[in-house]
């Protein structure tokens, strides 16, 4: 029987380390985190925080890494969850390889994204926060499978983790695990090295939190709110398509 390999495509600051943890402490899923990172500093030039850490710990050629992902599943597990960057995804980057995937579209209102972002990054680009390449790769995608792939809004999953996640559990093809709802606090040995520099939060947490009040248009710098206008198209093609929990009677929350 072939392992279903989830590729959950994220932009930067969501809750996709959250969900690595929620995926990872299934007893039947490995997880890979972000595993094009160093072949995307390589290819850009950028300096991220732990820069050489992360092009040391990680091949940097694209082919190798797209190869690793449809090889050999760590511990023979039967699910393999493959946190990844969209904006990794750089031009020149091949593409074909998640189309043994079952691709997964992890999305966050840009306001959100760009004000959390710059708390780490001053200067940076549309194409850093990845929404292009999530509407590029969701359409990709989409015409291969013929429907619609799963998209999930980050907030809702806060909002309602179990009813979300048995959604987006059906849409990749297994069973809910309610073991996805809380996880020890730490780190991973499957962390990757630049863990110390992004994941604080979650590595103080033991599930998901709830959600909280966002930074909106307003309350954006006018370079990020020059952004967010740009951004704002390509998340509305993506949430038109966000998966919902029901309610008893089989209606959206």
């Amino acid at each position: 029987m072939k392992p279903t390999r989830i590729a959950m495509w994220s932009g930067p600051r969501n809750i996709s380390t959250a969900m690595m943890r929620a995926f990872g402490n299934r007893a039947d899923c490995a997880v890979a985190d972000e595993p094009f990172y160093a072949a995307y500093l390589t290819a850009t030039g950028l300096i991220h925080p732990l820069h050489e850490e992360v092009i040391r710990s990680q091949p940097t050629d694209w082919q190798s890494v797209a190869d690793a992902m449809l090889g050999a599943v760590p511990g023979g597990k039967p699910v393999w969850y493959q946190k990844h960057m969209t904006h990794h995804m750089v031009a020149g980057f091949g593409r074909e390889w998640i189309e043994a995937c079952v691709n997964v579209f992890l999305i966050r209102k840009p306001e959100a994204v760009l004000a959390s972002y710059q708390r780490v990054r001053e200067d940076f680009t549309l194409d850093e926060i990845g929404l292009p390449t999530q509407v590029e790769l969701f359409f990709r995608a989409g015409d291969r499978i013929g429907h619609t792939p799963p998209v999930v809004e980050g907030r809702d999953v806060l909002a309602d983790p179990e009813g979300v996640l048995r959604q987006l559990c059906a849409a990749c093809g297994i069973g809910f695990d309610p073991a996805m709802l809380s996880w020890e606090p730490g780190r991973r040995p499957t962390d990757g090295v630049w863990a110390p520099a992004w994941y604080a939060s979650v590595e103080q947490s033991t599930g998901f939190s709830a959600p909280r009040a966002e930074p909106g248009f307003d309350d954006l710098p006018d370079n990020l709110k020059r952004l967010a206008e740009r951004a704002r198209p390509l998340y509305e093609t993506l949430a038109a398509h966000r998966l919902r929990s029901t309610d008893a009677n089989g209606q959206p929350r």
